[in-house]
């Protein structure tokens, strides 16, 4: 069992580096489209800041080469102050002196937060000189950034060797929901796959074989399996060097009892039209499943007692091709059936809906998530002190 927070004692005056997932969306104009990871961290920030502890807040904001003034988090330090009145304040920089001196000046209570972390390359180099600088700010380490937890960054994995630490309320939660659905799921267990990418997802689906009773697979990795059951799949996207595999996993998960449900009808594009079509001729690139498909997962998500859903059913971000993942997020959020949802696409088709509060559990990872459910361990949570 991993060291969480409520573990930690007489952290009152400590300083507590904090590593959050603040990757958030922002608009043209650097306002937050969705504040969601923000306010999943909210919980484990209120529990530090009660303690009395010197909070330093640091994250990571898009892809950034460099500075670059749009993915500043300052638009987050100010989202926080909102939560925290007279106790937040922005630091520009990530290290430096700068850093030093802001921390030198912290009072029990105060929350500082830091620049984005990837303006500095040595972030996602695990750089030693990162780490140590990093490491130096404080004398507790506590990480809440579920979203990462799959990567070996300076922050969330060089940082946790260096100091005592622990895992922040997010974590335990996103732990603690994927370790029961996947050892003791409600039955029947509905899977329900999508995505552009087969090969993110074959681990992923030959881990629940035996787990799940039922797998709806859609998007563009739904091609390849098409096309391994000798089903014509016209120019839409495919992985050729896949299809054996696909074969392969077909095979087992039928074997094993488990259904597959794949795409008998599509939304297409030909030439410039969209056609809607049971059949992808040559010219033909299916981009979102069809009516017949989307009723034969809403009979299945029914009746389900579990879902599990990651990845988007079509190209759900042109509006021509987003019905199907719509229309089974609606089916999801009516369910009577415990509900995980992960990745950003299908997180945030239900958050566009305005189903947020029908979900069971929405994950804040979606790379993370995958890796759980593929049976694997995230490197930034090993590395943290056992009880």
């Amino acid at each position: 069992m991993k060291r969480t927070i409520k573990d930690l004692k007489n952290i009152q005056g400590k300083r507590v580096l904090l590593r959050c997932d603040f990757n958030v969306p922002l608009d043209n104009w650097g306002d937050i489209l969705d504040a969601t990871r923000i306010t999943a961290s909210i919980p484990t920030i209120k529990y530090l800041n009660d303690q009395n502890c010197k909070l330093i807040i640091c994250s990571h904001l898009g892809r950034p080469k460099g500075y670059d003034k749009f993915l500043s988090l300052f638009p987050v330090a100010v989202c926080l102050m909102k939560y925290f009145p007279n106790k937040v304040k922005f630091c520009p920089k990530v290290v430096g002196d700068e850093v030093k001196r802001d921390i030198a000046k912290m009072k029990s209570g105060d929350i500082l937060v830091l620049e984005n972390l990837r303006f500095d390359p040595r972030e996602e180099e695990n750089d030693p000189t990162f780490v140590k600088e990093l490491a130096s700010y404080a004398d507790i380490y506590v990480d809440d950034a579920f979203g990462v937890a799959h990567r070996k960054h300076a922050s969330n994995y060089g940082v946790a060797l260096k100091l005592p630490n622990a895992i922040g309320f997010l974590i335990e939660k996103e732990l603690n929901v994927f370790e029961k659905a996947f050892k003791n799921p409600k039955k029947p267990f509905v899977a329900i796959f999508g995505g552009a990418k087969v090969k993110d997802k074959l681990l992923l689906i030959k881990n629940i074989i035996g787990k799940a009773d039922v797998v709806l697979i859609g998007g563009g990795m739904a091609y390849t399996f098409l096309l391994a059951e000798g089903i014509n799949i016209g120019k839409s996207i495919v992985d050729l060097d896949l299809i054996d595999e696909a074969k392969g996993i077909l095979k087992e998960a039928r074997d094993a009892g488990m259904k597959v449900v794949l795409p008998v009808d599509h939304v297409a594009l030909k030439y410039d039209r969209v056609i809607k079509t049971n059949n992808l001729d040559a010219d033909m690139i299916g981009l979102d499943i069809g009516k017949k498909t989307i009723k034969l997962f809403q009979e299945e998500i029914k009746h389900a007692g579990q879902i599990v859903w990651n990845g988007p059913l079509g190209k759900y971000e042109d509006k021509r091709f987003k019905t199907g993942t719509f229309m089974v997020a609606k089916a999801v959020a009516k369910s009577s059936a415990y509900s995980i949802v992960g990745g950003g696409d299908s997180v945030g088709a239900i958050n566009t809906l305005g189903f947020t509060d029908k979900i069971d559990h929405l994950s804040t990872g979606g790379g993370a998530s995958m890796k759980l459910m593929e049976g694997k361990t995230l490197p930034a949570i090993e590395v943290i002190d056992t009880l």
